[in-house]
């Protein structure tokens, strides 16, 4: 499979989005495609559907779309389901009716073999059922009912969800069942516009886990940098308009775009050091006859240089502001003991000690009570039971991830002077300009803001109170790339402590140092970072798999004779159409030997001795491979 755009560009009016579009897809890439919100990349998505929003591009070479006919891509556009009143499970099964057809042709097969028949019919079944089951094998057929339960459970619905009609779903379940049967029918090319927003972190690593054993091409575009580089292979940069590829997951591509400038840099400076040189030399002599001709070779130097254009500066573009504490908390900042939370009933109990500096990331499934939680921690909603005690001088705010707004119809600059009376407006106008609202932008209203300039707004009015503790409830959800480095640098300079709920498992990683996570049965605190509390968990889950083959053995040596038999019996089957299909091969193999010494016979051929070599080499690959086969079917007969 291959698909490329050469010297793309896409235009909206007068307006050009993207300028130079060079990219390539073949058949295992997996691709990640990255930059700034707003800078094109789910545009370039639907482009790659609908090839006619390309135009040409800027570049010198040809503008040109080279895409196989037959090449199916899958990409959720929108949530489309043929028929509402199905179920679940055979919405996703439909996705498997090549798989689901061959079974039940295995099935009726079998049922024709154990009847009384004759042998040339017995044989004649064998040999199709030989066929359909290699088919079948090729597609996991046998693996595919578990693959669908699993996907369905991962995604966070029970067991009895998979009887409901699509009809009685959410909105959102909806999206999650599209998404589920996107990925599982498996396309040449899959493309995935950022497949983990409102995934838990369950959710996220048994996704990331299936689509780095996807066996097609696979497109990315996601602000989660851990789910990018446990999956992809190359990575694609929009900046300034054009596209930029790098090799390697997300780390290898950060790590490398820094190399690429500094070396570039380094390129540019020395080439004009070289240059100015130069011109020194042929102004200085230019007008001396005796050196004219060597100051007209320093400027034809200069003319044969390949120029090394000055390289642009990373688009790195975010908040800027750093946190100062009004005051300082006492060390012990959060105690809670057996606390229990929820709304009528207990979503968890938990019990765990903070100390000021700390930061505790919470994690796991939707709907298990991590902004409850929260919640309730701010006395928001009432606990159902133990106790919770914040410590000396402990000055606390709580960003919510709900985001709203006293009067959507304020404007930037009147929502900050409304919780800010005494500031001047030069003073409100820097405060919000190191968030990146500039000019006019503070005169914008609330209701018009982007979910990424709300938390920006929100975030700056929390800075601006110096709190002594943090309570943040999915801070980085709107955010890109640059936004969550960019609070990821700020959390880790700041002196107070943090409570913070998020699914990003990388920003997690790089701020927490005590962990709260919300498994299936309970709310387990630890003490250590997220690579560290994934190193415990793998010891945990290689004991757990050791006991659990111990008890599989266990049960497998109390199978039964007739199990066992029943078993042996279709070993036997499938042995047996394997013997006669090497049979067949060998009895053909021979027929063309025997053409092949007849053609060595005949007269034109007896005479040239290059022919008779030919013939000769394929007689003996032939019977090279006879042996094989021989040596095969021997296996099978002593199996047998």
């Amino acid at each position: 499979m291959n698909y490329k755009i050469q010297n793309a560009a896409i235009s909206f009016g007068d307006n050009t989005l993207l300028e130079e579009i060079n990219f390539e897809v073949n058949t295992t890439d997996k691709i990640a495609i990255v930059g700034r919100n707003g800078c094109g990349k789910t545009t370039f998505l639907k482009a790659l559907i609908d090839n006619d929003m390309f135009e040409e591009g800027i570049g010198q070479n040809k503008f040109q779309i080279v895409r196989q006919n037959n090449l199916s891509i899958g990409y959720l556009k929108q949530i489309q389901f043929k028929d509402e009143t199905i179920s679940m499970e055979e919405e996703i099964r439909s996705v498997y009716k090549d798989i689901i057809e061959l079974e039940e042709k295995l099935k009726s097969i079998q049922k024709q073999m154990e009847s009384n028949i004759d042998e040339t019919k017995a044989q004649n079944l064998a040999t199709e059922y030989s066929k359909t089951l290699e088919r079948f094998e090729a597609l996991d057929g046998y693996t595919y009912k578990k693959e669908y339960e699993t996907a369905i459970l991962k995604f966070g619905f029970s067991k009895e969800d998979m009887q409901k009609q699509i009809k009685d779903f959410s909105g959102g379940q909806k999206t999650k069942i599209a998404l589920i049967r996107l990925i599982l029918s498996k396309p040449d090319l899959l493309i995935l516009d950022e497949p983990t927003n409102h995934l838990d972190v369950t959710t996220i690593e048994w996704l990331e886990k299936y689509l780095s054993r996807y066996k097609n091409a696979l497109i990315i575009v996601s602000h989660d940098r851990m789910f990018l580089d446990k999956i992809v292979n190359k990575v694609y940069e929009i900046e300034y308009a054009a596209f930029t590829l790098y090799t390697g997951n997300y780390s290898s591509y950060e790590i490398q775009k820094k190399e690429r400038y500094e070396k570039q840099l380094k390129d540019y400076e020395y080439q004009q050091a070289e240059i100015k040189r130069l011109r020194q030399i042929a102004d200085r002599f230019r007008y001396k006859p005796t050196k004219a001709k060597m100051a007209l070779s320093k400027l034809k130097q200069i003319e044969r240089m390949d120029i090394v254009d000055r390289p642009n500066r990373y688009d790195t573009r975010s908040f800027t502001k750093n946190f100062k504490l009004k005051e300082t908390s006492g060390k012990l900042v959060l105690k809670t003991e057996e606390l229990k939370f929820g709304y009528k009933e207990p979503l968890g109990v938990t019990s765990f000690e903070l100390f000021r500096g700390d930061t505790l990331g919470i994690i796991g499934a939707n709907g298990k009570g991590k902004s409850t939680l929260l919640k309730t921690l701010m006395e928001k909603i009432p606990k159902l039971g133990g106790h919770f005690s914040f410590g000396f001088n402990v000055d606390k705010e709580y960003f919510d991830q709900e985001l709203s707004f006293k009067d959507e119809n304020a404007t930037v600059i009147e929502d900050f002077e409304n919780e800010f009376k005494n500031m001047t407006t030069t003073d409100i106008r820097s405060a919000l300009a190191s968030f990146m609202f500039y000019a006019d932008d503070v005169e914008k209203q609330i209701k018009d803001l982007s979910g990424g300039q709300k938390v920006r707004l929100e975030l700056c009015k929390i800075i601006r109170k110096g709190p002594n503790t943090l309570l943040l409830d999915e801070p980085t959800n709107h955010m890109d790339i640059i936004g969550k480095e960019t609070l990821e640098r700020l959390l880790q300079a700041y002196e107070g402590t943090t409570i913070v709920v998020s699914h990003d498992r990388y920003f997690i990683n790089k701020i927490a140092n005590c962990l709260l996570i919300f498994e299936e049965d309970k709310v387990r605190f630890f003490r250590g970072t997220y690579n560290e509390y994934l190193e415990e968990r793998e010891k945990e889950e290689i004991t757990k798999d050791e006991k659990a083959s111990q008890k599989e053995n266990k049960k497998e040596e109390q199978i039964t004779d007739t199990k066992a038999q029943y078993l042996e019996s279709k070993e036997r089957n499938k042995i047996q159409t394997k013997i006669k299909r090497l049979e067949e091969q060998i009895d053909r193999n021979e027929t063309k030997i025997n053409e092949i010494r007849k053609e060595m016979e005949k007269e034109e051929n007896m005479t040239s001795y290059t022919k008779l070599a030919e013939l000769q080499e394929e007689i003996n690959k032939i019977e090279e491979e006879n042996e094989n086969k021989l040596s095969e079917w021997e296996e099978l007969n002593a199996k047998l």
